[in-house]
């Protein structure tokens, strides 16, 4: 199993070190590697390998060993290798609701309650925006691939992701121009980063497709 560190991790901290801010990074950091945790146990408790496990500025991610066991036994229209992933998906918000229902029947100091309450909360929602390749985003895919395949998946997916993205934006822009909120600023580039990438890779894909139909 590989493991890696991205360096802008630094470049963040220092970034909220310099804002004031550096309690709420390790405050989300904290329960964004109890989120991926979540993803990993799920995976190996349907008995998918851990293959690489990176650090990056928003937490950890988790990728698994391709099976071909899995996607040789089909599920709809995809196979059982896509299903696991939609469980895996599943796995890290429902961690951080299961965190956020420990919270509430724990006794602690009403502050510390509210901030891990609100940290996950907002993990949780991050998360779950359909925007690929965020859990939201996964999991919508996973759903359209094992009812209309591959190709729609990808595509419907891509189109989704960069429509709630723009709306996202525009969110954000309105709570920053109120609250000159730093982290939401770095949220929102790091989203368009994934987005843009995954754009340019969902269209590679899309290329690809065309050229098989066309060929068979």
């Amino acid at each position: 199993m590989r493991f890696r560190i991205d360096l802008k991790l630094f470049l963040i901290a220092f970034i909220f070190i310099f804002t004031k801010q550096i309690h709420i990074y390790i405050l989300m950091m904290g329960f964004a590697i109890l989120h991926e945790l979540g993803h990993l146990f799920a995976g190996i408790f349907l008995k998918m390998k851990p293959e690489k496990i990176e650090i990056i500025p928003v937490g950890i991610t988790i990728s698994f060993k391709v099976s071909i066991k899995d996607m040789n036994k089909k599920i709809g229209k995809s196979n059982m290798l896509e299903l696991k992933k939609l469980f895996v998906a599943l796995a890290g918000p429902i961690t951080n609701l299961i965190i956020i229902l420990i919270t509430v029947n724990m006794q602690m100091e009403i502050i510390e309650q509210i901030e891990i309450i609100y940290a996950n909360i907002c993990i949780f929602i991050f998360n779950m925006l359909p925007i690929y390749p965020l859990d939201g985003g996964r999991i919508i895919k996973g759903l359209i691939e094992i009812k209309k395949g591959r190709k729609k998946a990808n595509y419907y997916t891509n189109k989704l992701s960069l429509f709630i993205t723009i709306l996202f934006t525009i969110l954000s822009i309105v709570v920053i121009y109120h609250n000159l909120n730093i982290s939401i600023t770095l949220i929102m580039i790091y989203i368009w980063i994934l987005v843009i990438k995954e754009n340019k890779l969902a269209n590679r894909k899309q290329k690809i497709y065309e050229i098989l139909e066309k060929n068979y």
